[in-house]
């Protein structure tokens, strides 16, 4: 049976995609402004291990670091930079064999071109960049930033996401349970029926929401502002957060984030900004922080709780989620 890999196991490397010329970075009208966090969050991951980094010009990209150490970068054709949620997702096969696993990508529901997206992981793994190990492709829409797992089975996710008329004609529960079983080897799946962000074009991905952080700990995000938008929403999601058990049937460990501060765009519309969008790497913890000194810092605090044995490192996503994502939205770690 497949089993997907958790996030906190061994990682062979980190998949990144640069903003080009014809990705909506480019449409804001000064493309060069939207190249520092990537680059930041290159160098954070390539301190200690390998990076991929997709782009347009090769020699263009390099020449924006000083340093070009464990960076691999590599031309290709892609629509835009979340790569999060077209890049192959890391299993096992029945023998503890590496196992890629490819699923379609339609723009979030047809909201935006995602042709060239949705043929990445086939080029990379023809050319040999995940060496010699086999990928399955599936005729599922299925995003990375949709699913968490526990790495033993348990899949956590939202109803909003999977069963939306825009992925897969709007399956039931049932419906999305048997194919997560047949395809990542789901023993069981935790739905979220609640919480959202404004702003957010995924349709309430849970790495915006809540994420694993071992098989027994759920860190979530928490408002506790009765006037902002999402407390009502967010209060009923933790009230299912706490309803949830593992498979010994223990209530789950659930450390609540902050609520990230209000973040607008130059319309005034508020922007899905959330620290739930960490990236955990082999040796290092990646978070997102938003220019809010005090938030950032107790962001900041908690992960360095949660992952003890890893070096955490703050990276500035003010201007990632301009375009509505952030920093795990923009990463893919890949095992092989």
């Amino acid at each position: 049976m497949t089993r997907l890999k958790a996030e906190w196991e061994d990682q062979k490397v980190v998949l990144l995609a640069f903003p080009h010329e014809a990705t909506d970075w480019a449409r804001e009208g000064d493309l060069q402004k939207s190249y520092a966090p990537f680059v930041r969050i290159a160098q954070a991951v390539a301190y200690t291990q390998t990076v991929y980094i997709l782009c347009k010009e090769r020699q263009a990209v390099n020449d924006l670091f000083c340093s070009t150490n464990n960076m691999v970068f590599i031309e290709a054709d892609y629509n835009d930079t979340w790569i999060r949620d077209y890049g192959p997702l890391s299993a096992e096969d029945a023998s503890g064999n590496p196992l890629l696993l490819d699923f379609i990508f339609d723009g979030w529901g047809g909201k935006f071109e995602a042709a060239l997206d949705n043929r990445v992981n086939r080029f990379l793994h023809g050319k040999g960049y995940f060496g010699t190990t086999p990928m399955k492709s599936f005729d599922f829409v299925l995003e990375g930033g949709s699913i968490e797992t526990d790495s033993a089975g348990t899949i956590l996710t939202t109803s909003r996401c999977l069963c939306n008329p825009n992925r897969n004609g709007g399956l039931s529960k049932e419906a999305v349970e048997k194919r997560l079983r047949e395809y990542l080897g789901a023993r069981r799946v935790l739905w979220l029926d609640h919480g959202y962000l404004a702003g957010d074009d995924t349709d309430s991905h849970i790495d915006t929401l809540a994420r694993f952080v071992d098989p027994e700990t759920i860190a979530y995000v928490r408002c506790d502002d009765p006037e902002d938008e999402h407390f009502k929403a967010l209060r009923k999601m933790e009230e299912q957060l706490r309803s949830f058990r593992t498979p010994e049937g223990k209530p789950y460990r659930l450390i609540p984030l902050p609520m990230a501060p209000v973040c607008t765009d130059e319309a005034g519309r508020r922007l899905p900004a959330t620290y739930a969008n960490f990236l955990i790497t082999n040796r290092a913890l990646l978070y997102p922080t938003y220019e809010a000194r005090e938030l950032d810092r107790r962001a900041g605090a908690i992960f360095k709780e949660l992952f003890p044995g890893r070096e955490v490192i703050p990276i500035p996503c003010k201007r990632l989620i301009t375009q509505g994502g952030s920093l795990h939205c923009s990463t893919m770690q890949v095992a092989f």
